[in-house]
């Protein structure tokens, strides 16, 4: 199944959403605003548990992700880097509630965005997945695999138009994507035809 795959491909990864935001993007009430020492020990133990996924020793990661966010609860690295623990778990709702804290803290990134419609399509939440995948291909127009789930949104949905649209896209940017492929086969996409994605 086409959702496998996608969340194959996400499961695991580890990206520095950390480098990917800015001081402003950290607005805490004032009493949360960890100190200098526990935000960077913080930092610290994100590190450890992004080394322990790398390694495959997922519980010791998600522990390691836990006292992160204990020490810091805007730790966008912790949080985004715990969804896919989840994910893998079957705990789609820690997942989501991860994915959307990263996203208040990192607005205008693709990944979070990406990682919760996953979450929503494995909660037969395809409206949900199809408005995030909407405002994260605005925010990363040339990610084949956010054109994919996209596609898979719409069709789950029932609108072939829009689905085929999506997965055109990403076999214009990723043409041996065996995902897009077989949905654009699958909703009767037409190769050469034009389709309006929005």
């Amino acid at each position: 199944m086409p959702l496998t795959l996608v969340a194959i491909a996400l499961c695991g990864c580890s990206i520095n959403l950390g480098s990917l935001s800015s001081e402003a993007d950290h607005q805490v009430p004032p009493q949360a605003v960890p100190s200098g020492t526990e935000a960077s020990e913080a930092q610290t133990i994100t590190a450890s548990g992004e080394a322990l996924v790398r390694s495959g020793k997922n519980e010791e990661a998600l522990a390691e992700f836990n006292k992160a966010i204990a020490l810091d609860p805007n730790n966008a690295q912790a949080l985004y880097n715990r969804g896919p623990l989840y994910q893998s778990d079957q705990q789609h709702q820690s997942a989501i509630d991860d994915f959307t804290a990263t996203n208040g803290l990192t607005p205008q990134r693709a990944e979070p965005l990406l990682a919760r419609a996953i979450s929503y399509l494995a909660l037969d939440k395809a409206k949900e997945a199809a408005s995030d995948l909407d405002e994260a291909v605005q925010s990363d127009p040339q990610n084949a695999q956010i054109w994919t789930t996209r596609g898979l949104a719409y069709e789950r949905l029932g609108d072939k138009t829009k689905a085929a649209g999506s997965y055109a896209r990403a076999i214009n940017i990723r043409p041996k994507d065996e995902a897009a492929r077989s949905g654009f086969a699958r909703v009767g996409g037409k190769p050469g035809q034009s389709y309006d994605t929005f």
